[in-house]
């Protein structure tokens, strides 16, 4: 039998002691398809640190493995195209030197292929952010618009030799080469399949293109004529030119990188992507972006830099808010119910305006003859709004989504309309991971909304009490702990490596009540076992002044599993002069001591020369009572509220 897989990839100077590198390779060189049906090509680009010597190593113990050995480029494209042309495999998948695949991801990815007939199948994707819309379901037919196929554009793809022949596919020797490899590959197949129900392919970190605007634009322009060559046109032209002029242009008119940058760059900038406006985009195209792009667009055809300046100006800051309004298990499942709602810079929302039962976008800076009324029309993107769900493990960032049922609503106030969605998702620990148990961890709960204009955030609770009770779920049982970083970001934790670290992810719930002579301290305990919990002790460290430290027994209380947190309650001795064995003024770290060993706690006390004692976050400085009058002086209720919670704490 033939070569069915062979696997490219290029590699420069990675370092004989990089881990990630050495991972990678000792993917591509266990998976699961017989090493006679799979072949691994390495285009090496001149490197000088003894990878050169450790892939012919390889090569010398594995008949499937060759090493190209190329002259110094410090460009990938070399190899990738050498490496294409080289290659004997019925298909062909495209790595780069720090990505690892997944055991069976050649396997699988073959089988789909040989069972749909198709020239490139799409395996899914892990690089730390969101899923991908593309990889909402497995599709043995997919399209390249309707199914956000132009997202993916890098080579990790499977791609039938044939098709890399007959379509002269190739990495152009200009920038954005990748995004031409994949645009051309896109529109010359016949059928492009999806992987979705696994994770094929875990990304390394990206090579970050930093482009002049002279490269983005001859970059740019040749992604335009690989479409205009293979599109007739019409609408599907569009979208496509329209996607790659919002993720490659416009995008780079606005934020804090934009926004960083030199009078000079700005301008540079402006000019090269007003003339590929002006050259390759007409204005029918604009219908297919969001409306906040059509002003950048606007303003480039006006030749107005000063106006997008102010535009860009007005607009950071402007951000996706996302809010647990309520946390809950119903069997074994967590539910959670979420508030989502685009803020403007100062906090507040924004607001619409409504004439005749359309609803407009304004701009948030006041530039007479920005848009037309009818390209300010947001009413379908408000009604096709929704909110995605997923879960992020913290350490490796893989992601998957979770099921998740929005709404829109909106209030009108004086001909204002302010719009905000809510979505209901629920957590099943036994199937998240696509359809899998998810893996111990902590996990990260993120959103991202689609319509008006899109965003992502991470979930933040309310400033009210919110349930953080645990549970063991699953056969055989494992702890699942709702909780919240040190940021006060909203997570779960399954299976924490001890009870210490289970108090330690809730600990920023703290409170503190204060009776004559002591402070009571009470954390919340996510889960205390039938044998109740082990004997505990409060550290209090000192973080200035002496440097004292102090050590209170603690009382575990018990909830009830599912329902009601604990409580681990300190009775700690107070005064307001301090003493050796008295919490006195001062800020001090908390620690919590089970058998002889501290983990640190996410909270900190601050302690006033009058006795007032104060709960916030760890690391971070007390807020006293005159900052938050300040701050509403300034700031206003909506920046006080906003300073409050980064300080927030209980006091008393």
């Amino acid at each position: 039998m033939g070569v069915k897989v062979s696997v490219v990839m290029p590699v420069s100077n990675p370092g004989l002691t990089n881990d990630a590198f050495g991972a990678s390779v000792r993917s591509v060189l266990e998976q699961s398809l017989p090493p006679e049906e799979y072949e691994i090509v390495f285009a090496d680009d001149g490197s000088t640190d003894g990878t050169r010597r450790r892939l012919d190593a390889i090569a010398a113990q594995r008949s499937n493995v060759r090493v190209l050995h190329l002259d110094r480029s410090e460009s990938p494209v070399r190899g990738r195209n050498v490496g294409l042309s080289v290659a004997r495999g019925e298909y062909v998948y495209l790595l780069n030197q720090y990505d690892r695949l997944e055991p069976d991801a050649l396997q699988r990815m073959y089988g789909v292929a040989a069972g749909e007939g198709a020239d490139i199948v799409v395996g899914r994707l892990a690089d730390g952010g969101p899923p991908q819309p593309a990889f909402a379901r497995t599709r043995g037919r997919a399209d390249i618009v309707r199914d956000h196929l132009l997202g993916l554009s890098t080579g990790h793809k499977l791609i039938s030799r044939e098709l890399v022949e007959a379509a002269q596919l190739r990495f152009p020797d200009r920038p954005l080469s990748e995004q031409a490899f994949a645009t051309r590959a896109y529109l010359s197949a016949r059928a492009i399949a999806v992987v979705a129900d696994r994770i094929c392919c875990h990304l390394g970190p990206a090579d970050d293109e930093c482009l002049d605007p002279e490269a983005l634009f001859e970059g740019i322009n040749g992604v335009f004529d690989v479409v205009e060559a293979l599109t007739a046109p019409g609408t599907r032209r569009e979208r496509v030119l329209a996607h790659w002029y919002r993720t490659l242009g416009l995008r780079r008119l606005g934020g804090g990188r934009f926004l960083a940058s030199s009078a000079d760059e700005r301008a540079l900038l402006f000019s090269f992507l007003r003339r590929l406006t002006l050259d390759r985009v007409p204005e029918s195209l604009d219908v297919h972006l969001p409306v906040h792009l059509r002003a950048r667009a606007a303003l480039l055809r006006q030749d107005r830099p000063e106006a997008l300046l102010e535009l860009a100006e007005a607009s950071r800051g402007t951000r996706l808010s996302a809010e647990l309004r309520d946390v809950r298990w119903d069997d074994g499942v967590l539910a959670l119910d979420l508030g989502v709602e685009i803020l403007q810079p100062d906090g507040g929302p924004m607001w619409l305006r409504e004439e005749d039962g359309r609803l407009l976008w304004s701009p948030p800076a006041h530039i007479p003859g920005l848009l037309p009324q009818e390209m300010t029309d947001v009413t379908d993107a408000v009604r096709r709004a929704r909110v995605e769900v997923f879960l992020r493990e913290a350490r490796t960032g893989v992601t998957y989504a979770l099921p998740a049922v929005s709404a829109v609503g909106r209030a009108a106030v004086g001909g204002r309309v302010r719009v905000w969605a809510t979505a209901q998702t629920t957590i099943d620990v036994a199937s998240a991971a696509l359809g899998s148990p998810l893996a111990a961890g902590l996990w990260e709960v993120h959103v991202r909304m689609r319509g008006v204009r899109p965003g992502r955030a991470r979930v933040f609770p309310p400033d009210v009490a919110t349930n953080c009770a645990g549970t063991l779920v699953g056969e055989p049982p494992r702890l699942v702990v709702p909780c919240w970083s040190e940021r006060d970001e909203f997570g779960v934790c399954v299976e924490p490596r001890s009870f210490a670290e289970s108090v330690a992810l809730v600990s920023s719930r703290t409170t503190v009540a204060r009776q004559e002579g002591h402070v009571f301290v009470v954390m919340p305990v996510p889960y205390v076992p039938p044998s109740g919990g082990p004997a505990a002790e409060l550290m209090l460290r000192e973080q200035d002044g002496r440097g004292r430290s102090m050590i209170v027994p603690a009382l575990v209380e018990p909830g009830v599993p599912g329902r009601v947190a604990g409580q681990l309650v300190a009775r700690v001795p107070l005064s307001r002069i301090g003493g050796e064995e008295c919490l006195g003024p001062g800020s001090w770290r908390a620690a919590l001591r089970i058998d002889q060993k501290d983990v640190e706690l996410r909270f900190g006390l601050t302690v006033g020369r009058g006795g007032r004692v104060a709960v916030r976050p760890a690391g971070s400085p007390s807020a006293p009572p005159l900052l938050r009058r300040v701050a509403v002086r300034v700031l206003g209720d909506g920046g006080a509220v906003r300073l409050a919670r980064a300080v927030r704490g209980s006091r008393v």
